[in-house]
């Protein structure tokens, strides 16, 4: 198996897999705050898209003989049972300010990846990395949908630096790059 000679990309690697199941176990507990029906379906649909990243990204590290790391995978399931379990408890609006705030800035981990993959010279996993990122704008667009006219957002959006005027990505949803024009994406 290939080794990768690039620390930031196998750590981001490492984070990456074992956020995706705190993602997951928040929206499990997400999906069970909720009490319409379309909303349980569409948090169960991205709770479903969180599993799928972290198979992928697995096969990833399996590719590049890259292990999972024992601390990553505690402390990222520890906050993901939290959170979890906070969403029954803190009432409609958070839950959703606070997922669209994560998935805003997990946009960037898929991004970075294929960069630090490019920097290497292996291009092969562009269109995967790309298009998980873009599933993480999806995701980020959906919360920011349901809480967008809410009268919280504004105070939220000064406190915690996310919300209809700022986000911790440059993507434009309605004029999305390519693949091969990415590179727009997420530099700073």
């Amino acid at each position: 198996m290939p080794q990768l000679n690039h620390p930031k990309l196998i750590k981001l690697l490492q984070q990456a897999y074992s956020a995706e199941r705190a993602a997951s176990f928040a929206y499990i507990g997400h999906a069970a705050s909720v009490k319409n029906n379309e909303e349980k379906i569409a948090i169960k649909q991205i709770e479903i898209d969180e599993w799928n990243h972290r198979a992928e990204v697995l096969k990833l590290m399996q590719l590049y003989n890259v292990p999972v790391s024992k601390y990553y995978e505690i402390r990222f399931y520890i906050i993901g049972k939290i959170i979890s379990a906070s969403c029954l408890i803190i009432g409609w609006f958070m839950p959703f300010y606070f997922a669209g705030r994560l998935e805003s800035g997990n946009v960037c981990e898929y991004f970075r990846m294929k960069y630090y993959f490019n920097s290497l010279g292996i291009i092969e996993h562009d269109v995967l990395l790309y298009e998980m990122g873009m599933k993480e704008k999806e995701h980020e667009e959906y919360f920011l949908k349901q809480i967008k006219n809410n009268k919280l957002l504004p105070y939220f959006e000064k406190l915690f630096n996310w919300g209809n005027k700022k986000s911790f990505n440059n993507i434009d949803w309605d004029n999305q790059q390519p693949v091969d024009k990415s590179d727009v994406y997420c530099k700073k």
